[in-house]
């Protein structure tokens, strides 16, 4: 069955945030938006930022695939540095110069916006906060190298926008979500099996012999996976 990588809720805050390596109020905050109120001061309300479908109910699925992507993209923002405040404008700015809803995923955002950024940056009373994203290299505007580590986990589809993640926080196994794999939940890209059905064959007492012998993965690369389960769900 066809996955559409914009309407299809395919992951809960829960799980996003855990595959992002980001905490769940962090991401909740970018899918659902947030108000905050403190003694004396006026009240700051952030709007929505990560694609979600709405009217889902709390704790199930809400965030399709490309709301993922977009997460990913904020967390390298967000590893950098920069406030994500101080960041929704020029994302604001990047959506009205290239036209597109969820630029964040979008291919145009690895070609172009770091020129967009640092144009844009050029014109705020906080400039630095912007263009502490983007560096100037032999002559051309780009990302900063942690930006760049991010970006570089998104393939993209010929629509321009993300097809494939390879998602953070594996030092030797490559997991990958896709829309059109196992209906967006992480898998090896060695071997192709799913994440949750390789770890939980171990947890059921199997070996890791055993389990890299009828999923075709490294016993390397399981034991990789399992650090990162245990971390997550510790």
């Amino acid at each position: 069955m066809a996955v559409d990588k914009f309407e299809t809720p395919l992951y809960s805050v829960a799980e996003a945030s855990r595959y992002l390596g980001v905490s769940d109020s962090t991401f909740r905050a970018w899918a659902k938006g947030y108000m905050r109120r403190s003694a004396g001061r006026n009240e700051v309300r952030g709007e929505a930022i990560v694609t979600t479908i709405s009217d889902q109910p709390r704790g199930s699925e809400s965030i399709p695939f490309v709301g993922l992507a977009e997460g990913l993209v904020l967390a390298g923002i967000r590893k950098s540095g920069v406030p994500l405040q101080r960041i929704r404008p020029a994302i604001d700015r990047l959506k009205a110069e290239f036209g597109l809803d969820h630029v964040l995923a979008s291919k145009q955002l690895y070609t172009d916006g770091a020129e967009v950024l640092y144009d844009f940056g050029q014109d705020l009373d906080e400039e630095q906060a912007v263009l502490r994203l983007v560096v100037v290299r032999k002559g051309q505007y780009v990302f900063t190298d942690i930006v760049q580590q991010y970006l570089r986990r998104i393939d993209f589809a010929p629509d321009g926008y993300a097809r494939l993640i390879r998602l953070p926080g594996y030092e030797r196994a490559e997991v990958v979500v896709s829309p059109n794999r196992g209906f967006g939940q992480p898998v090896f890209e060695r071997g192709g099996a799913r994440v949750e059905d390789a770890l939980g064959m171990f947890w059921a007492g199997e070996s890791l012999a055993t389990v890299a012998e009828e999923y075709g993965i490294p016993e390397d690369q399981l034991e990789d996976a399992l650090r990162v389960a245990s971390r997550t769900a510790a």
